[in-house]
């Protein structure tokens, strides 16, 4: 097909697609452990461990993710540390995420009512089990809209990947703007292709909240 039609320029983006959905899929295996893992020590630690926890946070989630990427490629093998362009952009992004998912951790910990925990000693509960079987799952519900959020913003962040020569659906779109000379149509294909990634992410998630909605209803109403 001709790559100035619009079918050709949709199908060279997506010559792309398995780049992007890889980075997005691993970037989320990054992102949810360092979310739980550190908005939950950062909920329960105090003193000079609570300040190391929220400094680790704070690099991640503060920092440019383009200097990110940058420092990690092209920076770290004059120290004689070499990473691919697939673990850095995996790295850098996964980590970018869970930085922001860690504070949704720890915000949805602190919105619960401090006499549950009390409530679990008193039944001989370790403060580990009570924060798995009585505090996560209750604030799960809470965490889940802006974790939702934050995975669409990490498909979306998979464009810079591209700044270090991964040839995700962006860096294809690059290279078929400039040998058409036809950057408003083929950018604007790849808008619609990254909605098309996204938005069934959306739909998913108001799904998840219908079910927990339901859920939480079913819980009251017994």
């Amino acid at each position: 097909m001709p790559p100035n039609s619009l079918n050709g320029i949709v199908a060279g983006i997506f010559e792309g697609f398995g780049i992007t959905a890889s980075v997005a899929a691993c970037g989320l295996l990054y992102a949810i452990p360092f979310a739980f893992v550190f908005g939950v020590l950062q909920h329960l630690t105090k003193g000079a461990t609570h300040g190391l926890v929220t400094a680790i946070i704070e690099f991640w989630r503060s920092s440019s993710v383009v200097v990110l990427l940058f420092v990690f490629y092209y920076s770290l093998p004059v120290i004689g540390v070499t990473l691919s362009a697939f673990a850095v952009g995996t790295m850098v992004l996964g980590l970018n995420a869970g930085g922001y998912g860690s504070q949704t951790v720890r915000a949805a910990l602190q919105t619960l009512p401090a006499g549950q925990v009390e409530a679990g000693r008193a039944l001989g509960l370790r403060r580990w089990q009570i924060l798995a079987l009585v505090e996560l799952p209750q604030s799960f519900r809470a965490m889940l809209p802006t974790f939702v959020n934050q995975v669409i913003q990490l498909i979306k962040g998979t464009a810079l990947v591209s700044l270090i020569t991964l040839a995700d659906m962006t860096y294809h779109a690059k290279e078929i703007a400039q040998a058409s000379y036809n950057p408003v149509g083929v950018y604007s294909a790849l808008l619609i292709a990254y909605f098309l990634l996204c938005y069934p992410v959306t739909i998913l998630g108001r799904w998840l909240e219908g079910r927990a909605s339901v859920g939480r209803s079913s819980a009251h109403g017994i």
